[in-house]
């Protein structure tokens, strides 16, 4: 069993990990960063007690579930499935992949995903599931009125809440959810996480969808500034992304479908896809592009939504380098993924 290295006042790291911890929060640039900065940092699994409260809130080491799961798991060695260049001609071999998240903002609202943190004293209030509640979660939640929503209050998007309760260990994610008057919510779905544990949906069931198409819980496969700052190494999970078409079947821990077709050809939600090992990682890249990269080959990225091809799903913050991301991410093609092996494929 992995030991969690949780610090003290007798850490003899403290110091260190609160000064690296202080450059990430000024947006500091690489070359005030040790090169085994990441390295030096050691996540805390499945503990979200030291996470800082509020809106995209540094989560401070903390990492979803417990080492053992999924999302953790080193897929370095993970065999690639039999059906992986079929997967990824269908997708389009020449297809970039691309931050579907930033800086400043795109259609009146921030770019990417956003979420809060609170504690666990959070008032609960009632949400109202207006088309998926029976595969929904039921409320309360503990969401504040001034909850971010995906896009903006005035999107007309996917319109994501994200709520971690950080003393209770719990996640809590809507989809397309519009504040009331009352200080309640409307939501189409949502669903609570459990953050330590490695049932990580208590209350869901097989088949059932989430906040998320895949029925998976996003927040984990969230690309976040304060991570990637770290550079290679410094981010510790898979990530999500999209692709426009997939296959009516899921790959646990997924839990659900969103598409008609049953083609072989077509990427399963919950697929796994890794970077192959053989691409260069060029020096040159900022550390940010070289934390999303380098975990692209250790945990890889799972489908779960239908989507813009090969868009990586990520949470907004000013700090983010638009244009040089793109620049360095386009570099990635299809042509340099692999489909890992499709353990425990359900079919509809």
């Amino acid at each position: 069993m992995q030991t969690h290295h949780h610090p003290t006042s007798s850490d003899p790291d403290l110091p260190r990990r609160q000064l690296l911890m202080a450059l990430a929060a000024t947006g500091a640039g690489p070359a005030l960063w040790p090169s085994t900065a990441a390295a030096q940092i050691a996540p805390i699994y499945g503990n979200f007690r030291g996470a800082s409260l509020g809106n995209n809130a540094n989560l401070n080491g903390a990492v979803a579930f417990p080492a053992g799961h999924a999302f953790n798991t080193d897929i370095t060695q993970a065999a690639v499935d039999s059906t992986s260049a079929s997967i990824l001609s269908s997708i389009g071999l020449t297809a970039n992949l691309r931050p579907d998240f930033g800086s400043g903002t795109w259609d009146g609202g921030p770019i990417g995903i956003p979420y809060t943190v609170v504690s666990g004293t959070q008032a609960k209030v009632a949400i109202r599931f207006t088309a998926y509640g029976s595969e929904s979660d039921p409320g309360p939640y503990p969401v504040p009125r001034t909850a971010p929503v995906e896009g903006g209050s005035s999107s007309a998007g996917d319109r994501h809440v994200i709520v971690i309760d950080r003393d209770n260990q719990r996640l809590y994610e809507l989809y397309r959810a519009f504040l009331q008057a009352d200080g309640s919510w409307n939501a189409d779905s949502g669903a609570i996480f459990a953050l330590d544990s490695m049932t990580i949906r208590p209350g869901g069931q097989p088949g059932w969808t989430s906040a998320d198409a895949a029925g998976l819980p996003i927040l984990p496969g969230l690309v976040r500034y304060e991570e990637a700052i770290l550079g290679a190494g410094g981010i510790r999970h898979a990530l999500r992304f999209t692709v426009s078409r997939t296959r009516k079947a899921y790959v646990p821990p997924a839990t659900h479908w969103a598409s008609s077709s049953t083609s072989t050809s077509l990427p399963p939600m919950g697929a796994r896809f890794r970077l192959k090992a053989g691409f260069v990682i060029p020096s040159t890249f900022s550390n940010e592009a070289k934390a999303i990269l380098t975990a692209l080959k250790t945990y890889g990225m799972i489908v779960a939504d239908n989507g813009s091809n090969y868009y990586l799903s990520g949470v907004p913050d000013p700090r983010w380098n638009n244009s040089r991301l793109i620049a360095e991410l386009k570099t990635v093609k299809g042509s340099h993924f692999d489909v890992l092996r499709m353990d425990g494929l359900v079919k509809g």
